[in-house]
């Protein structure tokens, strides 16, 4: 076999075969019938992939907006798509008319409404982070088992044939042995305004199945969809949000090792106050045995002067992606099907292009009854917790001035970013005794166990898990 079709036919593979006694036998050439379950932003996306993807037939959507619904169902009459509409998904995943859902609702919401309709036989796709802490992500990855349906992630890399073959060329080791895995969030975040009263929720949002798991309080921000992603409770930053991404990457180029050992992170939200509590800027730096360390960069502001039309920052020519170094050179990457090696000099050696499209994978996954490791909810759990680790140690943190940590640091690598984010911060003027950086705690982890342990395993093991309340704990 030529290289390409050897990874094409490994990126298929399947690690485990079930059936969940719930889910309705599918022929070959029968179509999966899908519902999409959230999607005011990216949910839209995945109704139209659906749309294009073979073997399916997209039958259903479920929003607790009715106006959002009302919308989503209108899009598709347009195209002549006839769909029936829920707004609570428990009713959907109820439905024998469905076989899978697609779900791209609010982080808090992920592990509770896959866990659902897995219980009910439904296979699953759910957007990153797969999971709003560390626990439920553990549940997601047993519930996989439990029930017997295909499980799979909303990372796409692993499914662009251009990241397999680069993986497979540098294993061959064209530029020598790795030796640190980078990940880049730099993406413009400019604040989301300051609520001096509560927000007036509208009428058609059903808040209760909104709030799901988490107590129905005040919303303290301007725009009720989206911005959650900037309160703890809801999202869980842009570490969370675009991270997993990147930290999937860098997961996938070290090995794909289980959890790491060690997590430091240090960050703030600066430059501005807000009704966001999450990091707009953060380093992440972690540790797994036997393997080399990943470092992740988190900025959400402009390149300087608090100007967004200025554009933003970048390392190497990388402002979203990652570069993975190696003693010979470093793979360079963005977020899409594509990937280049150069040397350490910056002369580009090999370009990597190619893509299979990721619902289409799902999709093919059910018709196959088994799923590729790296496509799988286990997978998906380490790398999404990888993000919740990181937002653990920053949380168990202080205040502290960068340049007094950088002048006892003995990590040059994590000083080097520590040192370029200071310069960051001049550049765009910010006052940091208005809006301080948090050195965060180094955090020992079992990995096995699933535990931090250490001196900090009182404070720090509650924040592995979230919070549930009656009538939307994890069926599990």
């Amino acid at each position: 076999m030529k290289r390409r079709q050897l990874i094409q036919t490994s990126l298929f593979a399947g690690t485990w075969s079930l059936l969940s006694p719930l889910a309705r036998a599918v022929g070959a050439n029968e179509d999966i019938r899908v519902a999409v379950i959230g999607f005011k932003g990216r949910g839209m996306g995945h109704i139209d992939m659906l749309l294009k993807t073979k073997g399916c037939r997209l039958v259903a959507l479920c929003d607790c907006d009715e106006t959002v619904l009302a919308s989503g169902k209108e899009h598709l009459a347009k195209k002549g798509v006839t769909v029936t509409t829920f707004t609570d998904y428990r009713k959907l995943c109820e439905s024998k008319e469905i076989d899978a859902v697609s779900i791209a609702t609010p982080n808090h919401t992920h592990v509770l409404i896959s866990l659902t309709a897995a219980a009910n036989g439904k296979h699953v796709y759910v957007e990153k982070p797969v999971s709003h802490n560390v626990w439920e992500g553990r549940q997601l990855a047993l519930g996989a088992e439990k029930y017997k349906v295909i499980i799979q992630h909303g990372f796409q890399r692993r499914s662009e044939t251009a990241w397999h073959e680069a993986f497979a060329w540098l294993n061959d080791g064209h530029i020598g042995k790795i030796k640190l895995a980078r990940g880049f969030c730099y993406k413009p975040r400019p604040s989301i305004g300051k609520s001096e009263t509560a927000l007036e929720v509208p009428a058609t949002i059903h808040t209760d199945l909104w709030f799901g798991p988490r107590d129905v309080v005040p919303v303290k921000r301007q725009k009720f969809h989206y911005d959650w992603h900037w309160q703890s409770p809801y999202g869980n930053g842009d570490l969370g949000n675009q991270g997993p991404h990147q930290l999937d990457v860098c997961r996938w180029a070290i090995g794909d090792p289980h959890l790491p050992e060690t997590i430091l992170s240090l960050g703030g939200r600066v430059g501005y106050e807000d009704d966001g509590d999450t990091a707009n800027t953060q380093l992440l730096w972690l540790e797994h045995k036997g393997k080399v360390p990943i470092l992740f960069e988190v900025r959400g502001l402009p390149k300087s002067d608090m100007n967004y039309r200025g554009g933003m920052d970048s390392f190497k020519g990388v402002g979203l992606g990652n570069l993975i170094e190696y003693d010979g050179g470093y793979l360079s990457g963005g977020h899409g099907p594509g990937c280049d090696a150069f040397d350490n000099d910056g002369k580009k050696l090999k370009s990597f292009k190619g893509s299979v499209p990721h619902h289409q994978n799902w999709i093919d996954a059910i018709k196959a009854n088994r799923i590729a490791a790296g496509l799988a909810a286990e997978s998906a759990h380490c790398s999404s917790a990888l993000a919740h680790l990181g937002s653990i140690s920053l949380a168990m943190g202080k205040a502290e001035d960068l340049k007094t940590w950088s002048a006892s640091n003995k990590n040059a690598v994590l000083g080097d970013a520590v040192d370029r984010m200071a310069a960051h911060f001049d550049a765009n003027k910010v006052d940091l005794k208005k809006t301080p950086i948090t050195m965060g705690a180094p955090l020992s982890f079992d990995p096995e166990k699933e535990v931090i342990i250490g001196e900090l395993a009182a404070k720090a093991n509650p924040l592995l898990k979230g919070s549930y309340r009656e009538g939307f704990t994890l069926p599990i």
